[in-house]
């Protein structure tokens, strides 16, 4: 159904386009002070910042790798598979992955890493032969009697109307959450609204019968238009023949009388033919006319109706109408940067449990197998993954930027937040989706390269406050004494 309407389908993209777009940047920041605090006074801002260089340029490395050796099925980058799971979550209301590791896989030409994931789709997540939920299975959930801890995913070996693979259609495989040496195997991400939920619910359903009432309007609105443009028409006649041959009498002549008029009508019209233009003009015998068959609209309220509805859709996806409809027509800047701010908290809400739940999980995984193999930096004495797995992969996901509507009022306030020191380049840069270091490199590149061509620099790289870069020349002239 969601798959099925337009506006499902561009609000399923807009929301993908702006949590993920084409990939989630890794922004690693270990917690060194967590780990200062536990192991030692080795662990210092020094080493986070060659910590995250580090992790970053391998993890670029293994997750836009040319093989796809991260996909179980190389096929998808880590980037098309954090936007396909998201897909799933919004339309299914969870994303279901699986960690493999897969060592024959590494060598010479192949894999750098025997860490590798594969998404599942999940419908196949289920009771085993479909049996009802007991206390301890929910929805092909394991769980703990006790706790309610989850144990174990049942999940069948193909979908369920697979014809062709229909004995593994039919065949359940058990997969615990985490293996006795923590690794874990099942990344299942979805939005709880109850305690105790152990299955995902559709961002979509709330709004499936209001989106079912304005499929089915637009299609009445189709069949009024295609039936008000068909031209119906007939011919009207001063002599009904039921009337001619009552007055005529019901004898033989009169009948006779009747079908020579007929035939007078018919003759009348094959010898008299008219064209207009290369177009036939019906010639009508004496007395006859044309009428048409009108087909009034009985109102003219669809507009209004399609907005009102699109807005209770707006309302249930968190995005604003105007994203939903694509019609900025009837908004001004004040009204849609106010619908942007909005929609964008729960964009970035979405963001936030997404990555949370799914992405850093991932990037956990691959991290303990590169800290194993000593490809990251770290100082005598360091704990194992294992013993500090929180704080050795903390980080923070880049994504879309929000982008501005006004690209010169918007910056500028940027800028005066850094001034005021309610922001810093690092959340400014992360708000517009890029990396703030790799800015401040290339910024010194560049002007590297200006002085070295005996170039005069920008105007940027001499910035000393936000009046002087936003201040043209004539300002900054009328200024000196």
């Amino acid at each position: 159904m969601v798959l099925a309407l337009c506006w499902s389908t561009g609000g399923v993209t807009r929301i993908l386009d702006n949590v993920v777009g084409t990939h989630l940047r890794l922004s690693a920041s270990p917690d060194y002070r967590a780990l200062k605090a536990r192991f030692g006074k080795a662990f210092d801002a020094t080493w986070a910042m060659e910590y995250q260089r580090a992790a970053e340029a391998l993890w670029r490395g293994y997750s836009e790798s040319l093989g796809r050796w991260n996909d179980v099925e190389r096929a998808l980058t880590t980037g098309q598979q954090f936007r396909l799971a998201m897909r799933h979550k919004l339309i299914d209301g969870e994303g279901l992955a699986l960690a493999y590791w897969m060592p024959e896989r590494v060598g010479a030409g192949g894999a750098e890493y025997a860490t590798c994931i594969r998404l599942i789709d999940p419908d196949r997540m289920s009771n085993p032969f479909q049996g009802p939920d007991t206390k301890n299975m929910r929805g092909g959930i394991e769980i703990d009697e006790e706790t309610g801890e989850r144990l174990a995913a049942h999940i069948r070996r193909a979908q369920q109307n697979d014809w062709y693979l229909s004995v593994e259609a039919n065949t359940w495989e058990r997969v615990p959450f985490e293996d006795d040496d923590g690794f874990t195997r099942v990344i299942h991400d979805f939005d709880r609204d109850r305690a105790g939920q152990h299955r995902g619910i559709s961002a979509f359903s709330p709004i499936l019968s209001h989106a079912r009432m304005l499929a089915r309007y637009y299609g009445l609105e189709l069949q009024q238009a295609s039936l008000a443009a068909a031209l119906g028409t007939y011919v009207t006649s001063p002599y009904d023949p039921a009337l001619v041959q009552e007055a005529l009498g019901a004898d033989d002549a009169a009948a006779q009388e009747l079908n020579a008029y007929q035939q007078m009508r018919a003759e009348w019209s094959q010898e008299r033919p008219a064209y207009f233009n290369g177009v036939k003009v019906p010639t009508l015998a004496p007395g006859e006319s044309i009428e048409s068959v009108a087909s009034p609209h009985p109102h003219t309220g669809f507009a209004d109706f399609a907005h009102e509805m699109l807005g209770l859709y707006s309302a249930a996806t968190g995005l604003s109408r105007e994203q939903i409809t694509q019609d900025w027509s009837r908004t001004n800047y004040s009204s849609a940067r106010a619908a942007l701010m909005e929609s964008w908290k729960t964009l970035m809400r979405r963001r936030g449990e997404f990555t949370t739940n799914f992405a850093t999980p991932i990037y956990a995984l691959w991290l303990r197998e590169a800290m194993e193999n000593g490809e990251l930096p770290l100082p005598a004495g360091a704990p194992s993954f294992v013993e500090a797995a929180t704080a050795y992969s903390r980080c923070r996901w880049l994504g879309p930027a929000r982008g501005w509507i006004d690209p010169v009022k918007e910056p500028a306030g940027s800028v005066l937040r850094m001034e005021a020191g309610l922001a810093t380049l690092e959340s400014e840069g992360a708000e517009q989706g890029v990396d703030w270091e790799e800015v401040a490199d290339q910024r010194q590149i560049e002007q590297k390269a200006y002085e070295e061509r005996g170039l005069p620099p920008p105007k940027w790289a001499a910035i000393q406050g936000t009046g002087d870069f936003f201040k043209d020349d004539s300002e900054s002239n009328a200024q000196k004494p």
